[in-house]
C-alpha cells in the first residue's frame, strides 16, 4: 500500500510536466502568430501610402488606384509644399491630355516645416484611356524651374 501514493505521485509529475510542455508549445504558437499578424499589418499598411521625398505623403488614392469622379485626395505635407496653405492638384489622362484641375488645402497651420495634412477634390469625365497621372505640384509661385516639384501617381479609370 505504501508504493501506490509514490506511483500516483510520479505519474501526476509526468502529467504536470507533459501539460507544461503542452502550453508553452501553445504559448509559442500564439507569441509567432501575433508577431506575423503585427508585421502583416505593418507591411500592408506601408504599402497603402505614396511617399515622394519625404516631402508629400498620399494617403488616397494611392499608386495604381482606379479613381472614379469625383475622387477624394487625401495626405499631407511638408509646410514649404504649400504657399498660402494650397497647392494644385491636376489630373492627366494616358495621352497626357488636363482632365481635370484643382486646388489641395492644408487642414492645419502650414507655416512650419512639418507634415501638414491636406484635402482635395476632383471632378471629371471618365477619359478614352484606361490610365493617367495624379499630379500633386509644389506651389511655385515664382515660376522658376529650380524650385518647381511634383509627384506623379499613376492612376486608372
Amino acid at each position: 500500500m505504501s508504493e501506490l501514493p509514490a506511483v500516483s505521485l510520479r505519474y501526476l509529475k509526468k502529467l504536470l510536466n507533459s501539460m507544461n510542455r503542452a502550453l508553452l508549445v501553445i504559448l509559442i504558437i500564439v507569441f509567432l502568430a501575433a508577431v506575423f499578424l503585427v508585421f502583416l499589418k505593418f507591411s500592408s499598411e506601408t504599402q497603402n501610402i505614396a511617399v515622394y521625398k519625404d516631402l508629400i505623403r498620399v494617403f488616397s488614392p494611392v499608386t495604381g488606384s482606379k479613381l472614379a469622379s469625383p475622387v477624394s485626395i487625401s495626405g499631407e505635407a511638408r509646410g514649404f509644399w504649400y504657399f498660402e496653405a494650397s497647392f494644385p492638384v491636376v489630373l492627366f489622362d494616358a495621352r497626357g491630355n488636363e482632365i481635370a484641375r484643382g486646388i489641395a488645402t492644408a487642414q492645419g497651420d502650414w507655416m512650419t516645416e512639418n507634415y501638414v495634412p491636406f484635402v482635395a477634390e476632383l471632378t471629371f469625365l471618365k477619359p478614352n484611356t484606361k490610365t493617367g497621372t495624379l499630379s500633386l505640384e509644389k506651389d511655385n509661385l515664382s515660376g522658376l524651374l529650380e524650385h518647381a516639384d511634383a509627384f506623379r501617381i499613376p492612376v486608372t479609370f
